[in-house]
């Protein structure tokens, strides 16, 4: 037991990036891991930032942002990308496997444009990361390259998250998630 805790996260948190292509950061991301995806759009050679994410949960009535794709990619701009760098793509409101409907949004962008053996590498939250590769994986062609990369938490200490509520909420919220999405989640099921 005691190991299976210390190896949860780890195995949730992978990170094996691409390099090239499209870099992608889900626009409900806080705004430290929007930043880091900046900076790694600026240390690499990429096409474009896209920013996914469906209808904003709270404050809409307030905002001119109505989803997290337009939110998060107006932040990659105000954290020094230009807009032309820069692409929202919102996704439609669903109840559930809204993941996999932002890598579907990405999906359709990617074929819109004419683009074949796609290379994508996807940033995500922490123990999101194993479950948000599998999602991309399988909303893109098979012949798509995705790289992940999980920025931590700065929620939670990542090495003792069973200290911390919002590392036990996470950490087993994300395995159940993952059983699902490997287990029972078919696309076009939803």
């Amino acid at each position: 037991m005691y190991l299976a805790v210390r190896a949860a996260y780890p195995f949730l948190a992978v990170t094996d990036p691409e390099t090239g292509g499209v870099l992608v950061i889900e626009g409900w991301a806080p705004d430290y891991a929007v930043a880091e995806a900046v900076a790694e759009f600026k240390r690499q050679p990429y096409e474009k930032l896209c920013v996914t994410g469906g209808s904003l949960e709270r404050g809409e009535p307030l905002s001119s942002f109505k989803t997290y794709a337009e939110l998060g990619a107006a932040t990659a701009v105000k954290l020094g990308l230009t807009p032309a760098e820069v692409q929202a793509l919102p996704a439609p409101a669903v109840r559930m496997d809204r993941t996999f409907a932002s890598a579907v949004a990405l999906e359709q962008w990617l074929r819109e444009r004419g683009v074949t053996r796609a290379k994508v590498n996807v940033m995500t939250l922490g123990a999101h990361a194993r479950r948000t590769r599998l999602l991309f994986q399988q909303a893109l062609p098979e012949d798509a390259s995705v790289g992940i990369v999980a920025v931590a938490s700065e929620d939670f200490d990542p090495r003792h998250w069973w200290r911390f509520s919002e590392g036990v909420r996470t950490v087993v919220g994300e395995v159940i998630a993952y059983a699902y999405a490997r287990l029972v989640f078919r696309p076009g099921n939803e």
